[in-house]
């Protein structure tokens, strides 16, 4: 269960977030590969210019995102359409704005799809601050390992919706995989310490939330 303050915490320029969220009740946000791939294509249209993102994992109800704040927020002009005023929001609230936009774009398609009415995300989404070494890097293994917490396969290595095999590709990609990777000191050491720790107990990793 998130903590109160997961609720509550003002997302802020330079600083690391784990975002994460659900579906409402026992709805699933993700019953086809489209679905998976349509959510990627929104995210990076919604939330790629005002955060950069370190490690992701998608699941059948939801969804887990390391992110870290952009430094500097796109000019007010692409993102704000012309009644929106922006001297009545401050930066938590246009980042917010971008995720609920993502959200509303996502479920809309979804719904169509599904012949599906009503809200398909849990409200407001859940964000903990990332303010040490030992909790990011904790983190990033958390988030890759998610699917085998969860029973959803034999091994998170091998799992199509995170971004563990996409940190390890050559391919084009908008992670910032060379900061992952030097991380631990290296595609070696990253993969190392993902399988060393596939071997803690899962309770361990459940306590991140």
């Amino acid at each position: 269960m998130a903590k109160t303050s997961h609720y509550t915490t003002q997302l802020t320029e330079g600083n690391f977030y784990h975002i994460y969220n659900r579906a409402v009740g026992s709805d699933l946000l993700f019953k086809t590969e489209d679905n998976y791939q349509y959510f990627l294509k929104k995210y990076q249209e919604y939330i790629n210019d005002f955060a950069d993102t370190y490690a992701y994992c998608l699941l059948g109800n939801h969804f887990h995102l390391l992110i870290r704040v952009k430094d500097e927020l796109p000019s007010p002009s692409s993102y704000l359409t012309s009644f929106e005023n922006l001297s009545n929001m401050n930066n938590h609230q246009i980042i917010s704005k971008q995720f609920k936009n993502l959200f509303i774009a996502y479920s809309k398609a979804f719904n169509k799809q599904q012949n599906r009415n009503g809200t398909l995300f849990q409200t407001p989404f859940k964000r903990c601050v990332v303010d040490n070494n030992i909790y990011f890097t904790r983190l990033i293994y958390y988030i890759h390992a998610n699917p085998q917490t969860h029973c959803i396969c034999d091994d998170f290595t091998e799992y199509k919706w995170s971004s563990y095999g996409s940190i390890l590709s050559e391919k084009i990609s908008n992670l910032k995989r060379k900061k992952v990777v030097d991380w631990f000191y290296g595609k070696e050491g990253f993969i190392n310490f993902h399988k060393e720790n596939q071997k803690l107990s899962e309770i361990e990793y459940l306590m991140i939330e």
